[in-house]
């Protein structure tokens, strides 16, 4: 797919929508980083590197204003039809991945709490559907830059997967705590961490939309398979 934007009369108009692109890009590396950090925290029980993934979500935050007033910068200059869509697709997008790096700080956070008792040994299925999120954040912010809407609906319908790991995970701690009730409380925050995650798949998969939305307009999304149906499994 062609990466390059059409080109307008005014240059300084096409140099304000790559500056928008790539403050969204870099925002989507900041949080995609912000949760691979996490899922690494988790597993070396480290309360100093999860405090500074914590306070480095205010960066994140930081860049989804910048993208907001640039936002409102292009749309003040009369943008067209495909314009507008760029337009709009990048602040629905910015905010997807401001939510992505809030879910990879509260997973930080909960490494802080989960650190008071001892080590569980579902912590590694909770780096696995971790995994799958990082690599789906980072397929759609390529899709993004690329207007790739093959990946994008790619990204999509991987997001089937991530549900099916999330429930097993659901599943598994839930049988732990019925069997060991000295468990509830460790395995209560690892079920809030995987239910973070599991919205992080959503998050990419809005943004994995609004690629097709960007691309191809008002035409209707094909439709996804659900291969999960426990996805209504009550969850934190």
């Amino acid at each position: 797919m062609s990466t390059q934007m059409h080109d307008h009369i005014v240059k300084s108009y096409d140099d304000e929508q790559r500056r928008l692109l790539n403050e969204t890009l870099r925002m989507g590396e900041m949080a995609a980083s912000q949760l691979e950090a996490a899922l690494d925290v988790v597993q070396r029980r480290d309360d100093k590197a999860a405090e500074r993934i914590i306070a480095n979500d205010e960066a994140i935050d930081a860049l989804e204003q910048e993208v907001s007033h640039d936002v409102m910068k292009l749309a003040l200059r009369g943008p067209m039809a495909r314009d507008l869509r760029e337009i709009l697709a990048a602040i629905r997008i910015a905010s997807d991945i401001e939510r992505i790096g809030d879910y990879a700080a509260n997973v930080a956070k909960r490494s802080t709490a989960l650190n008071l008792s001892p080590p569980l040994p579902h912590v590694s299925g909770l780096h696995a559907i971790g995994t799958l999120a990082v690599q789906q954040v980072r397929d759609v912010l390529v899709a993004y830059r690329d207007n790739n809407v093959e990946l994008a609906q790619r990204v999509r319908a991987r997001d089937a997967d991530l549900d099916v790991a999330y429930t097993a995970l659901f599943r598994e701690l839930l049988t732990y705590m019925m069997e060991d009730a000295r468990s509830i409380t460790p395995c209560t925050h690892l079920l809030f961490m995987a239910k973070n995650i599991e919205r992080i798949g959503d998050h990419a998969t809005n943004i994995a939309e609004n690629v097709w939305f960007l691309v191809k307009g008002d035409e209707q999304l094909p439709p996804r398979e659900k291969r999960d149906s426990s996805s209504t499994t009550a969850a934190p």
